[in-house]
C-alpha cells in the first residue's frame, strides 16, 4: 500500500529515505499555531491530527498517512518554530551550555485511509548542547533556515550535530520523526486492516 508523508520537512524526509521507504509528500499549509492546547505534550498531537484532517479529502486511493509535529520544551517554557530571527538567536544561546534539557515532543498519527484505522503516539527525547559560539549562532542566522525548525536548530546540520553534548533518547526523535514509533504505528494499522478485510470478505 502507498505511504504517504504528510510533511514538507527534510528532517522527516531524510528519516524515511535513510530507512529505505519509497513513499509521497502531501503538505497540508495548516496553521500550525492555530491548534493550541494548555498541556504542550498533548499539542504536537493535535497539530499531527490537524495535518491528516486537511489531507485526507486529497487522498483518492488506499494509502498508510504519516502526519507528524514537534514541539521543544526547555526550562519550562514552549519553543516552536522561531517566529524570527531574533527569537531564533535568544533561543540557541540559551541551550549553549545549559544543564536544562531541550524536550523534543514528538506527536505521530498514522492513518490506514482505507479502513480509516488509526494509531498515535506521543515520544519525547532529550538534549543536551555544549557551547555554541555566538560566532556560529551568528552564522545559522545569516543562512536564514532557522526559523524552519522547531526550537531553531537541526541535527541533519553537522555543525549543529558537532555540538550536542548528550542524547537520551532517538536521534530520529530528536529531527522530528520517531521511525520505530512510526513502524510500530504503520504496523497496528496494516493488522487493523487485515481484519477489515475479513469482516469485509465475511459480509459478501
Amino acid at each position: 500500500m502507498k505511504i504517504i508523508l504528510g510533511s514538507q520537512s527534510e528532517n522527516r524526509k531524510q528519516v524515511l529515505l535513510r530507512a529505505g521507504y519509497i513513499f509521497d509528500v502531501m503538505v497540508s499549509n495548516i496553521d500550525e499555531k492555530a491548534v493550541r492546547h494548555d498541556n504542550w505534550y498533548d499539542m504536537p498531537v493535535l497539530i499531527a491530527e490537524a495535518k491528516a484532517k486537511a489531507l485526507l479529502p486529497r487522498i483518492k486511493e488506499p494509502a498508510l498517512l504519516i502526519t507528524a509535529d514537534v514541539v521543544t520544551v526547555w526550562n519550562g517554557e514552549l519553543r516552536e518554530k522561531p517566529r524570527d530571527f531574533e527569537e531564533a538567536r535568544a533561543f540557541l544561546t540559551s541551550f549553549s551550555e545549559s544543564p536544562h534539557p531541550i524536550e523534543c515532543v514528538n506527536g505521530i498519527v498514522v492513518i490506514n485511509t482505507e479502513t480509516e484505522a488509526v494509531a498515535k503516539e506521543t515520544v519525547i527525547s532529550n538534549v543536551w548542547f555544549g557551547k555554541i559560539s555566538n560566532e556560529f549562532i551568528e552564522t545559522l542566522i545569516q543562512e536564514g533556515g532557522v526559523c524552519n525548525w522547531a526550537g531553531g536548530f537541526t541535527l541533519l546540520d553537522p555543525r549543529m550535530n558537532a555540538c550536542v553534548a548528550k542524547i537520551e533518547g532517538t536521534f530520529d526523535s530528536v529531527l522530528g520523526l520517531p521511525l520505530e514509533t512510526v513502524e510500530k504505528c504503520l504496523e497496528k494499522v496494516k493488522r487493523k486492516r487485515e481484519k477489515w478485510k475479513k469482516r469485509k470478505d465475511k459480509v459478501k
